[in-house]
This record gives structure tokens, sequence and C-alpha cells, in this order.
């Protein structure tokens, strides 16, 4: 059964942000090395795009190839990717809140209110961490970013 074009429009929108945050987390990476949060956070990226991806096939929707590993690229600093991360954040949830507005498909509606969840509850908590710890005046030892020490899940 394939839903209605709104929530394949839904499907899809949420799918390319999960795409951008992935790809934008992964070049912080690149960049600074295996600091936290944005290792822990890749991966949940990851996990939110396959838990999209799952939809489209389970709705036999062709999904939109990612193309973001080319197109973005990591901010000059540790603590403007620890900004940017809040703001990508921020504007994720308020996506999935217009979105989740647009659509009736009740297996659409959880995914994307677990995603909705795991960005206002987890992903933007840990990026605003990012920026008070950050070399911008506040805490942490200035020009250290903070390695990756245990590996803590974050969805």
């Amino acid at each position: 059964m394939t839903p209605d074009t709104k929530t394949v429009d839904a499907l899809r929108e949420a799918l390319e942000d999960e795409y951008r945050a992935r790809a934008t987390y992964g070049k912080v990476i690149e960049a600074f090395g295996r600091v936290r949060p944005f290792v822990n956070i890749v991966e949940a990226e990851d996990r939110h795009a396959k838990a999209l991806l799952a939809l489209f096939t389970r709705f036999g929707i062709e999904p939109p190839r990612d193309t973001w590993p080319e197109r973005v690229t990591a901010p000059a600093s540790l603590a403007e990717a620890c900004r940017a991360g809040v703001e990508a954040e921020i504007e994720n949830q308020a996506m999935y809140e217009r979105l989740l507005k647009e659509i009736q498909e009740p297996q659409a509606r959880r995914v994307m209110q677990r995603l909705q969840r795991a960005s206002l509850e987890r992903h933007l908590p840990a990026f605003q961490r990012c920026l008070e710890h950050e070399p911008n005046g506040r805490g942490h030892r200035a020009g250290q970013p903070r390695r990756m020490r245990t590996r803590r899940r974050e969805s």
C-alpha cells in the first residue's frame, strides 16, 4: 500500500534531513577526530536514516539517493560545529513538528515522533553541552577537543 502524496513528501524531506545531518557530523569527525558528541550522534543519524528507509521499503517507494557527503563541509572549528549542531537539531525538531501535522499514516507518524523525540531529548542537549565545553570562553581547556573515551549510544 502506497501512502498519500503528503506522507511520501514528508518521508522524503525527513530522509534528506537525516542524510544531511549524518554527512555533516561525519565531516566534523573527519576534520576533528572522534570527538563527542559527534561520534555518537553520527551513528544515531545513521539509525534514523535506516528507520526511514525501512518505511520506503515497506511502502514500495523509491527513496532519494544520499548525495549529502559531497555537498557538505565541516565548520572551521569544533565550537562552530557544536553551535551548528544545536541549530540543526532545533530545525530538525521543528521540521518533524510541521511534518507530523501533514501526515496521517500511523507507522510513519510513530517513526517521525520517535526521531523528533531523539532530536529534542538527546541530540540537542548533547550539542548544547558540547558548546559549553568547547574553547569559546566557557569551561573546557582551550584548544583541546574532548576525545571519545566511552561508547555511549545516542539515538
